[in-house]
């Protein structure tokens, strides 16, 4: 497929997916006034992904010859 074909495929597919979603915020009025709850989210988030960070090991302590598990 010619790649500008491929572009405006996308393009009128976003067209249709902006209007299904102007079209379920008319449909329920409650969501669009409803204020985004990111920050207790968004700071649980960052918190496990720290955590993660903390956990996983160091991998300049473990031979570069050493198999590689799961």
């Amino acid at each position: 497929m010619h790649p500008e074909t491929h572009l405006q495929l996308h393009v009128i597919r976003s067209a249709e997916l902006r209007r299904q979603a102007d079209d379920f915020r008319l449909a329920h009025p409650r969501t669009a006034t409803r204020a985004p709850r990111t920050g207790m989210r968004t700071r649980l988030g960052w918190t496990m992904v720290e955590l993660g960070l903390r956990v996983l090991p160091d991998r300049s302590a473990a031979p570069s010859g050493a198999p590689r598990t799961a």
